[in-house]
């Protein structure tokens, strides 16, 4: 009589707070305080299915590490049994029982516990389970305890229910905006690569091709082409994006010093060693690792880092405890890595270790298409910058960025442009702001832009529309004349002959096959716009 009446003060207990509780969480903390209080309970738990997988939602008697061991899949251990069967079990002594896997690993050795496991039903599905562990009894008691515990499953299982839910649209929300997230990196050009040439959009779907995966990226390419840029996205798109990207430069250190930058050091490994350092490698965890010029690393790091690459292990100076980094490795170069293996002063086995997805950056000549549209983005830069107001470029200075053969690629288009906004006076750059370099080709100082200083800009126009390029100027920018317009569709036309051109080392025709013209008119425009193609007769075929 007095277990019935224990029962009903229970149920009636946990009923009240089912009725008075409308937070979930806390819900299920009260019941779970009830059945310790009033049934001598040890430890308990709630499950909540996620997918697959049964993970403790709230628990009684146990701290946090050991609630985060708590996963079970269908019918693993006692708890994915009932999972899977939607009924009841009941064990008389888990010390005896091998099903019990003590996943929390709370249960200790040789304790004599009885365990109780019951399903939560909502809808005829089964969307978690309620489970307790209490001192063994008889059978009989052991019993009417399951019985209860179905009850109180049962009562709680709109609380659990609501936990499901909104567990469910959490993980739908996380989803979407993964997707989301995988839609816009997607779109457009990766990372901050500005570049919308043939050249270009071949390196973007390398780039999207490999962020997914782990594989080591070896980025080829002249200096100042972006190959840190490229790096850059390449993590922006990986799994890693989240982590860090630490990056070392290996040719901008002293040899001394490369190994210590990699790998750390110990307090006291040599003189001024006062602390202990995490080296790049060590701090690189769980994100990517860019070795930029790596063509430049010296003979001894190169056998650390081949080792670390080939174990993913490795020691800090002056210590020999070995440790471990999961990081991915992309490394840059703008040497001749085949050439230097030849003179033996590149390992041969380190560069097949680097070179499992090489990304060759095209240099900014054989990119011409792009430079218009770079100038424009540094113009965009500086003005904030300094606090410009740049709108155009004049017709002259775009034949003379488009004539330059750019030895020093994007980067010193960049300080080119810089250079010009700081000078301009006006809303445009003109071919006189340009550095002095870009002014000693004669073709392009044949349409040097002649500064004027007792006359408005507006009347420095072409005069004649038809004889573009011969004589004034229009400007590139939000100007509307005829001849601005025109001017944009010859500079076009011109990127477009001159690359077919150099493509095909000079040949007319087959550049006109490429465009879909007749050979009459690529004659035409060939000499209407001043190109030479025997100048791209010796021009070397793009890579």
């Amino acid at each position: 009589m007095d277990g019935i009446r224990k029962e009903i003060a229970v149920l009636r207990e946990i009923s009240s707070v089912v009725l008075h509780e409308r937070v979930p969480e806390r819900l299920l903390d009260h019941v779970l305080e009830i059945l310790s209080s009033r049934m001598g309970m040890l430890r308990a738990t709630f499950t909540l299915r996620q997918g697959d997988i049964f993970r403790i939602e709230a628990s009684h008697g146990l701290d946090e590490t050991e609630k985060r061991r708590g996963e079970y899949r269908f019918g693993e251990g006692i708890t994915g049994r009932v999972a899977a069967s939607g009924k009841p079990q009941l064990v008389p002594d888990i010390s005896k029982d091998r099903r019990f896997l003590n996943r929390t690993g709370s249960h200790k050795a040789n304790e004599h516990l009885a365990f109780l496991c019951v399903p939560v039903l909502y809808h005829e599905g089964i969307i978690g389970t309620l489970s307790m562990e209490c001192p063994t009894a008889t059978k009989t008691e052991l019993e009417a305890n399951l019985e209860l515990l179905e009850i109180i499953g049962n009562l709680t299982a709109e609380a659990v229910a609501v936990r499901h839910a909104e567990h469910e649209e959490h993980q739908m929300l996380t989803s979407e905006n993964e997707r989301l997230r995988r839609a816009i990196r997607g779109v457009g050009n990766p990372g901050q690569l500005i570049g919308n040439c043939r050249n270009m959009q071949a390196v973007y779907q390398l780039i999207r091709q490999v962020a997914p995966t782990d594989a080591t990226v070896l980025i080829r390419g002249e200096t100042g082409t972006g190959k840190e840029l490229v790096a850059t996205a390449i993590h922006q798109l990986s799994p890693r994006h989240e982590a860090p990207l630490i990056s070392l430069n290996c040719a901008a250190l002293p040899e001394a010093l490369v190994e210590s930058e990699l790998f750390g050091y110990e307090k006291g490994a040599f003189t001024g060693a006062s602390s202990r350092r995490i080296g790049r490698v060590e701090a690189a965890d769980g994100g990517t690792l860019f070795l930029d010029e790596i063509g430049d690393l010296n003979p001894a790091s190169q056998v650390k880092l081949l080792r670390f690459l080939q174990e993913r292990t490795f020691s800090r100076i002056g210590s020999n405890e070995e440790l471990r980094s999961d990081v991915r490795v992309i490394a840059a170069t703008s040497r001749n890595l085949e050439m230097l293996i030849a003179e033996k002063q590149f390992r041969e086995d380190l560069y097949y270790r680097l070179n499992v997805f090489p990304i060759h950056i095209p240099s900014l000549n054989r990119r011409k298409c792009d430079i218009v549209l770079l100038a424009e983005h540094f113009i965009e830069k500086y003005n904030l910058r300094h606090r410009k107001s740049i709108k155009k470029l004049s017709t002259p200075t775009v034949n003379m960025l488009m004539n330059y053969p750019w030895p020093g690629n994007v980067r010193e288009l960049e300080n080119c442009i810089e250079r010009a906004v700081l000078t301009a006076t006006g809303d445009s750059i003109r071919s006189y702001n340009l550095p002095p370099s870009l002014q000693t080709s004669e073709e392009a100082s044949a349409g040097l832009d002649i500064p004027h200083s007792d006359e408005p800009d507006e009347l420095d126009v072409y005069e004649n529309v038809d004889e573009v390029g011969k004589s004034g100027e229009t400007e590139l920018g939000t100007g509307t004349d005829s001849t601005d317009f025109r001017d944009r569709v010859d500079t076009f036309e011109r990127e477009l002959i001159v690359s077919a051109l150099r493509e095909h080392h000079g040949n007319m025709s087959a550049a006109a096959r490429q465009l879909n013209l007749s050979p009459r008119v690529i004659h035409y425009k060939i000499n209407r716009l001043h190109i030479h193609p025997e100048a791209f007769t010796l021009a070397e075929p793009h890579e």
